[in-house]
């Protein structure tokens, strides 16, 4: 059956969260579509216990307590996700409306879509030498789920980026050893985390080495299982050519993602590299009516933040209102004092007994 709806939000990450919400606000219900088989995004899939410092109240958050948070927050406007399904076909059809085929079979005629895929299809970037793929998830991770597997043991962080080194200051305490592994002394990463890192290093609490890893080193080499073999050591071969066994329990691999626009590449639409270039007022693309917010998007001064995300999922929302409702003015009501606000949002009027009082 093909469903027909005024919006459709492409990503259920923090930014197709907020998205919902926004919307809500507006009295506009929302479809979402999703790949993964739950929202969040790579907040819950790639690093759901990273502590994230920027959400406004919030000093620290982990990544899923964030994601938790949103979905209470866009509870009261009872979005309808679809799950396990990436959008394949987006044509603009004859009546201004838009044509969406899923990858599960689904189809949708909308109003406005407003894609908030985050990179995209996003895949971790892979340590390629011999061996590591069939250890993947045994003793080689690119990702943590669940920081209490390596709790104890003796781990080797791979990568320059935040992620690695937000993950080897948190594994730091929890693990018998940490041994952080990149490429050269340049780190992508923020200077106060890697400021955090040598501190801990010249209090031999972990360790820092500069080389890439050549070969894998198991138990048993001469076992073409690779389930019957445990992870030893691993080979580093440094800038000065020297190769160094390093032993470890567990190899977790932080080189960043690498952004696939997939079926998006194909929609028309006017990119830059591999972001949807948008205006910023309306965050609205080449395309009308479609729209887009978060790290798929592009604009002059364009900042890859989950809070500028927020921002431009708020002002999506009021354009996709006076689109859905041409000519009529949209209102700004505060969710302080707005009695409207307050009905679609489910709370009490904060303020209904002093009225009555007065």
């Amino acid at each position: 059956m093909t469903i027909e709806t005024d919006v459709v939000i492409i990503g259920a990450g923090p930014c197709g969260l907020f998205q919902v919400f926004e919307l809500g606000l507006l009295d506009i219900h929302a479809h979402v579509i999703e790949t993964l088989p739950k929202p969040g995004g790579q907040c819950a899939e790639l690093y759901p216990s990273k502590p994230i410092y920027d959400i406004p109240a919030y000093p620290t958050i982990g990544a899923q307590e964030l994601i938790d948070r949103l979905m209470e927050q866009i509870a009261p406007f009872n979005p309808t996700f679809h799950f396990d399904q990436q959008v394949d076909v987006l044509e603009k059809q004859p009546d201004g409306r838009f044509y969406l085929h899923t990858t599960a079979g689904q189809e949708f005629l909308v109003r406005s879509v407003i894609v908030a895929g985050g990179v995209g299809s996003f895949a971790p970037v892979k340590l390629k030498i011999p061996g590591v793929e069939e250890r993947v998830g045994n003793d080689i991770f690119y990702s943590i789920k669940d920081p209490e597997i390596h709790a104890g043991k003796d781990i080797v962080i791979l990568g320059g980026g935040d992620s690695a080194l937000d993950w080897a200051l948190d594994m730091q305490p929890r693990a018998n050893s940490v041994l952080l592994i990149h490429r050269s002394e340049k780190f992508k990463a923020s200077p106060a985390s890697v400021s955090q890192m040598r501190k801990l290093c010249d209090d031999y609490e972990m360790q820092f080495l500069t080389g890439n890893v050549t070969r894998l080193m198991t138990d048993d080499a001469s076992s073409n299982d690779s389930l019957k073999t445990k992870l030893q050591a691993i080979e580093v071969t440094g800038g000065d050519g020297v190769a160094r066994k390093v032993e470890l329990d567990h190899l977790l691999v932080f080189f960043g993602l690498s952004p696939k626009l997939g079926p998006i590449a194909n929609w028309g639409l006017d990119l830059q590299k591999n972001q949807i270039r948008v205006d910023t007022e309306k965050f609205q693309s080449s395309e009308p009516g479609l729209y887009a917010v978060g790290d798929i998007n592009w604009y002059p001064g364009k900042k890859k933040l989950i809070l500028s995300g927020f921002h431009e999922a708020a002002l999506a929302a009021f354009a996709i209102k006076e689109q859905l409702n041409p000519g009529q003015k949209v209102h700004l009501q505060y969710t302080t004092t707005s009695p409207v606000m307050h009905e679609r949002l489910g709370v009490d009027d904060p303020f209904a007994d002093e009225i009555e009082a007065a």
